[in-house]
Protein backbone atom coordinates (compact mmCIF):
# COMPACT_ATOMS: atom_id res chain seq x y z
CA UNK A 1 0.00 0.00 0.00
CA UNK A 2 3.07 2.33 1.09
CA UNK A 3 4.32 1.59 -2.54
CA UNK A 4 1.43 2.14 -4.32
CA UNK A 5 0.87 5.78 -2.83
CA UNK A 6 4.51 6.75 -3.52
CA UNK A 7 4.00 4.80 -6.99
CA UNK A 8 1.07 7.19 -7.91
CA UNK A 9 2.87 10.30 -6.84
CA UNK A 10 5.81 9.56 -9.44
CA UNK A 11 3.43 8.51 -11.98
CA UNK A 12 1.68 11.75 -11.44
CA UNK A 13 4.88 14.12 -11.12
CA UNK A 14 6.16 12.17 -14.97
CA UNK A 15 5.58 15.10 -17.17
CA UNK A 16 8.35 17.25 -19.33
CA UNK A 17 9.69 19.78 -17.64
CA UNK A 18 11.34 23.46 -18.94
CA UNK A 19 15.13 23.66 -18.83
CA UNK A 20 14.49 26.13 -15.39
CA UNK A 21 12.44 23.74 -14.13
CA UNK A 22 14.79 20.66 -14.43
CA UNK A 23 17.81 23.36 -13.05
CA UNK A 24 15.78 23.29 -9.76
CA UNK A 25 15.33 19.69 -9.69
CA UNK A 26 17.75 18.52 -6.52
CA UNK A 27 20.18 15.73 -7.07
CA UNK A 28 18.99 13.53 -4.34
CA UNK A 29 21.64 11.41 -2.75
CA UNK A 30 20.46 11.15 1.19
CA UNK A 31 20.92 8.16 2.80
CA UNK A 32 18.03 7.42 5.33
CA UNK A 33 19.63 6.81 9.06
CA UNK A 34 17.04 4.22 9.70
CA UNK A 35 14.73 1.98 7.45
CA UNK A 36 11.73 4.51 7.98
CA UNK A 37 12.62 7.79 7.52
CA UNK A 38 12.52 8.48 3.80
CA UNK A 39 10.02 6.14 2.53
CA UNK A 40 7.90 7.92 5.59
CA UNK A 41 8.51 11.37 4.28
CA UNK A 42 7.76 10.42 0.95
CA UNK A 43 4.56 9.08 1.58
CA UNK A 44 3.84 12.02 3.43
CA UNK A 45 4.69 14.37 0.45
CA UNK A 46 2.52 11.83 -1.50
CA UNK A 47 -0.71 12.91 0.69
CA UNK A 48 -0.07 16.33 0.16
CA UNK A 49 0.91 16.81 4.17
CA UNK A 50 3.32 19.74 4.79
CA UNK A 51 6.44 18.26 6.20
CA UNK A 52 8.55 19.99 8.66
CA UNK A 53 12.26 18.26 9.00
CA UNK A 54 13.42 19.03 12.59
CA UNK A 55 17.46 18.51 13.03
CA UNK A 56 20.67 20.13 14.00
CA UNK A 57 22.63 22.04 11.36
CA UNK A 58 24.43 19.70 9.08
CA UNK A 59 22.19 16.73 9.93
CA UNK A 60 20.93 16.31 6.47
CA UNK A 61 17.61 18.12 5.92
CA UNK A 62 18.12 19.99 2.72
CA UNK A 63 19.59 16.78 1.09
CA UNK A 64 16.76 15.13 1.93
CA UNK A 65 14.47 17.87 0.77
CA UNK A 66 16.49 17.19 -2.25
CA UNK A 67 16.06 14.03 -2.96
CA UNK A 68 12.67 13.70 -2.72
CA UNK A 69 13.05 16.44 -5.31
CA UNK A 70 15.05 14.09 -7.48
CA UNK A 71 12.59 10.97 -6.65
CA UNK A 72 9.61 12.66 -8.24
CA UNK A 73 11.59 14.36 -10.25
CA UNK A 74 9.49 17.76 -8.94
CA UNK A 75 11.45 21.36 -9.09
CA UNK A 76 12.09 22.78 -5.76
CA UNK A 77 11.25 26.70 -5.03
CA UNK A 78 12.95 27.80 -1.79
CA UNK A 79 12.64 30.33 0.73
CA UNK A 80 15.58 30.93 3.35
CA UNK A 81 13.95 32.72 6.17
CA UNK A 82 15.66 35.38 8.40
CA UNK A 83 14.40 38.14 10.61
CA UNK A 84 13.89 40.47 7.13
CA UNK A 85 11.86 37.85 5.78
CA UNK A 86 8.67 39.62 4.80
CA UNK A 87 5.41 38.88 2.65
CA UNK A 88 7.31 40.11 -0.99
CA UNK A 89 10.06 37.68 0.08
CA UNK A 90 7.31 35.30 0.01
CA UNK A 91 4.84 36.13 -2.58
CA UNK A 92 6.53 38.61 -4.94
CA UNK A 93 6.47 41.82 -5.41
CA UNK A 94 5.09 45.11 -7.77
CA UNK A 95 7.40 46.92 -10.25
CA UNK A 96 7.59 49.08 -12.78
CA UNK A 97 8.12 47.82 -16.57
CA UNK A 98 8.48 49.65 -19.64
CA UNK A 99 6.95 48.51 -22.82
CA UNK A 100 7.18 49.91 -25.82
CA UNK A 101 7.78 53.70 -24.09
CA UNK A 102 4.66 53.12 -21.95
CA UNK A 103 5.59 52.66 -18.31
CA UNK A 104 3.12 49.67 -16.28
CA UNK A 105 3.08 48.39 -12.87
CA UNK A 106 3.30 44.61 -12.94
CA UNK A 107 3.57 41.86 -10.30
CA UNK A 108 6.65 39.80 -9.97
CA UNK A 109 6.04 36.48 -7.99
CA UNK A 110 7.34 34.92 -5.59
CA UNK A 111 8.65 31.34 -4.63
CA UNK A 112 5.40 30.53 -2.73
CA UNK A 113 3.19 31.64 -5.63
CA UNK A 114 5.10 30.09 -8.34
CA UNK A 115 5.31 26.86 -6.43
CA UNK A 116 1.67 26.54 -6.32
CA UNK A 117 0.97 27.88 -9.74
CA UNK A 118 3.30 25.38 -11.06
CA UNK A 119 3.39 22.10 -8.81
CA UNK A 120 6.50 22.36 -7.02
CA UNK A 121 7.70 21.32 -3.98
CA UNK A 122 8.30 24.60 -1.71
CA UNK A 123 11.23 24.52 0.42
CA UNK A 124 11.16 26.47 3.41
CA UNK A 125 14.42 26.46 5.19
CA UNK A 126 15.11 27.54 9.07
CA UNK A 127 11.76 28.66 9.15
CA UNK A 128 11.72 29.55 12.83
CA UNK A 129 14.56 31.99 11.55
CA UNK A 130 11.32 34.19 10.58
CA UNK A 131 9.23 37.21 12.48
CA UNK A 132 6.37 35.43 13.78
CA UNK A 133 3.95 37.71 12.70
CA UNK A 134 5.26 36.68 8.59
CA UNK A 135 4.31 33.57 8.40
CA UNK A 136 0.83 33.46 9.01
CA UNK A 137 0.37 34.73 5.53
CA UNK A 138 0.67 30.82 4.90
CA UNK A 139 -1.47 29.31 6.75
CA UNK A 140 -4.36 28.51 4.35
CA UNK A 141 -1.91 27.24 1.81
CA UNK A 142 -0.49 24.79 4.66
CA UNK A 143 -4.12 23.66 5.43
CA UNK A 144 -6.58 21.50 4.16
CA UNK A 145 -7.79 24.38 1.63
CA UNK A 146 -4.63 24.83 -0.29
CA UNK A 147 -5.14 28.40 -1.33
CA UNK A 148 -3.81 31.49 -0.97
CA UNK A 149 -5.48 35.42 -1.48
CA UNK A 150 -2.38 37.50 -2.71
CA UNK A 151 -2.75 40.93 -0.70
CA UNK A 152 -0.79 42.61 -3.41
CA UNK A 153 -3.35 42.39 -6.35
CA UNK A 154 -6.35 40.22 -4.67
CA UNK A 155 -5.60 36.97 -7.06
CA UNK A 156 -7.01 33.91 -5.03
CA UNK A 157 -4.61 30.99 -5.79
CA UNK A 158 -5.73 27.57 -5.53
CA UNK A 159 -2.66 24.91 -5.45
CA UNK A 160 -1.47 22.53 -8.23
CA UNK A 161 -2.67 19.43 -7.36
CA UNK A 162 1.07 18.37 -7.18
CA UNK A 163 2.20 21.50 -5.00
CA UNK A 164 4.02 20.39 -1.50
CA UNK A 165 5.74 22.16 0.97
CA UNK A 166 8.63 21.34 3.00
CA UNK A 167 10.34 22.77 5.32
CA UNK A 168 13.20 22.72 7.85
CA UNK A 169 13.89 23.81 11.75
CA UNK A 170 16.93 24.12 13.61
CA UNK A 171 15.58 24.02 17.55
CA UNK A 172 17.35 26.10 20.17
CA UNK A 173 19.63 28.20 17.67
CA UNK A 174 20.71 31.52 18.14
CA UNK A 175 18.16 33.59 16.34
CA UNK A 176 15.26 31.00 16.46
CA UNK A 177 12.14 31.41 17.78
CA UNK A 178 9.35 28.71 18.88
CA UNK A 179 7.26 28.16 16.31
CA UNK A 180 3.38 29.16 16.75
CA UNK A 181 1.35 26.25 17.41
CA UNK A 182 -1.73 27.35 14.80
CA UNK A 183 1.32 26.92 12.52
CA UNK A 184 3.12 24.14 13.56
CA UNK A 185 0.16 22.13 13.53
CA UNK A 186 -0.11 22.49 10.12
CA UNK A 187 2.87 20.34 9.45
CA UNK A 188 3.49 16.58 10.12
CA UNK A 189 7.13 16.21 11.96
CA UNK A 190 9.84 14.10 11.18
CA UNK A 191 12.96 14.23 13.24
CA UNK A 192 16.17 13.97 11.34
CA UNK A 193 19.31 12.80 13.24
CA UNK A 194 23.07 13.21 12.37
CA UNK A 195 24.18 10.63 10.11
CA UNK A 196 26.46 7.83 11.57
CA UNK A 197 28.27 4.52 11.61
CA UNK A 198 28.49 2.21 8.63
CA UNK A 199 26.22 4.91 6.93
CA UNK A 200 28.50 7.59 7.40
CA UNK A 201 31.39 5.12 5.74
CA UNK A 202 29.64 4.29 2.86
CA UNK A 203 29.05 8.21 2.45
CA UNK A 204 32.54 8.75 3.22
CA UNK A 205 33.28 6.06 0.22
CA UNK A 206 31.20 7.45 -2.10
CA UNK A 207 31.91 11.57 -1.63
CA UNK A 208 35.69 11.27 -1.33
CA UNK A 209 36.98 7.85 -3.29
CA UNK A 210 40.34 10.08 -3.77
CA UNK A 211 40.86 10.02 0.21
CA UNK A 212 43.36 7.96 2.10
CA UNK A 213 41.48 4.43 3.81
CA UNK A 214 43.33 6.14 6.99
CA UNK A 215 41.61 9.65 6.77
CA UNK A 216 38.26 8.55 6.21
CA UNK A 217 39.22 6.25 9.18
CA UNK A 218 39.73 9.18 11.30
CA UNK A 219 37.13 11.25 10.68
CA UNK A 220 34.86 8.68 11.09
CA UNK A 221 36.13 7.94 14.56
CA UNK A 222 36.26 11.53 15.32
CA UNK A 223 32.35 11.89 14.10
CA UNK A 224 31.48 9.14 16.67
CA UNK A 225 33.53 10.85 19.33
CA UNK A 226 32.02 14.38 18.65
CA UNK A 227 28.18 12.95 18.52
CA UNK A 228 28.91 11.41 21.87
CA UNK A 229 29.88 14.38 23.63
CA UNK A 230 27.12 16.13 21.91
CA UNK A 231 25.00 13.67 23.82
CA UNK A 232 27.11 13.99 27.21
CA UNK A 233 26.52 18.02 26.77
CA UNK A 234 30.09 18.68 26.68
CA UNK A 235 29.84 20.28 23.03
CA UNK A 236 27.39 22.10 21.33
CA UNK A 237 25.12 20.29 18.01
CA UNK A 238 27.05 22.08 15.53
CA UNK A 239 30.21 20.44 16.71
CA UNK A 240 28.91 17.06 15.03
CA UNK A 241 28.04 18.60 11.88
CA UNK A 242 28.03 16.31 9.00
CA UNK A 243 28.29 19.08 6.45
CA UNK A 244 31.47 20.49 8.44
CA UNK A 245 33.05 17.21 8.75
CA UNK A 246 33.19 16.58 4.97
CA UNK A 247 34.50 20.03 4.82
CA UNK A 248 37.38 18.68 6.55
CA UNK A 249 37.86 15.42 4.95
CA UNK A 250 38.20 17.80 1.64
CA UNK A 251 40.58 19.93 3.53
CA UNK A 252 42.51 17.16 4.77
CA UNK A 253 43.76 15.85 1.25
CA UNK A 254 45.75 18.51 0.73
CA UNK A 255 47.12 20.17 4.32
CA UNK A 256 47.76 18.89 7.88
CA UNK A 257 44.17 17.05 8.91
CA UNK A 258 44.73 18.62 12.62
CA UNK A 259 44.17 22.27 10.73
CA UNK A 260 42.09 20.84 8.25
CA UNK A 261 39.78 20.17 12.05
CA UNK A 262 40.22 23.49 13.18
CA UNK A 263 39.60 25.33 10.08
CA UNK A 264 36.01 23.07 8.97
CA UNK A 265 34.65 22.13 12.73
CA UNK A 266 36.49 23.74 15.80
CA UNK A 267 36.90 27.51 14.60
CA UNK A 268 33.41 27.61 14.04
CA UNK A 269 32.42 27.13 18.00
CA UNK A 270 32.12 29.98 20.49
CA UNK A 271 33.25 28.71 23.20
CA UNK A 272 37.47 28.11 23.82
CA UNK A 273 36.89 25.16 25.51
CA UNK A 274 34.82 23.40 22.75
CA UNK A 275 37.27 24.52 20.60
CA UNK A 276 40.27 22.76 22.31
CA UNK A 277 38.36 19.80 23.27
CA UNK A 278 37.47 19.27 19.28
CA UNK A 279 41.41 19.40 18.70
CA UNK A 280 42.05 17.16 21.58
CA UNK A 281 39.95 14.34 19.99
CA UNK A 282 41.04 14.52 16.86
CA UNK A 283 44.66 14.34 18.15
CA UNK A 284 43.87 11.20 20.05
CA UNK A 285 42.89 9.60 16.45
CA UNK A 286 45.93 10.78 14.02
CA UNK A 287 49.65 9.57 14.73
Amino acid sequence: MNELIIEEQKIRLARVHSEEDERLIGNGGYLSPNEHLLNDVLIAVSLKKPVLLKGPTGAGKTKLAETVSQFFSQPVQSINCSVDLDAEALLGFKTIVLHEGVNSIEFVEGPVINAMKQGHILYIDEINMAKSETLPILHSVLDHRRMLTNPFTGEVIMAHPDFSVIAAINEGYIGTTPMNEALKNRFVSFSVPYIAGELLATLLEELFPAASNELKAVMLHLAEDLIEQVKQGLLSEEAASIRSLFYAVELAQYMDPIRAIEYAIAEKLEDEQEKKLVLELASSWIK
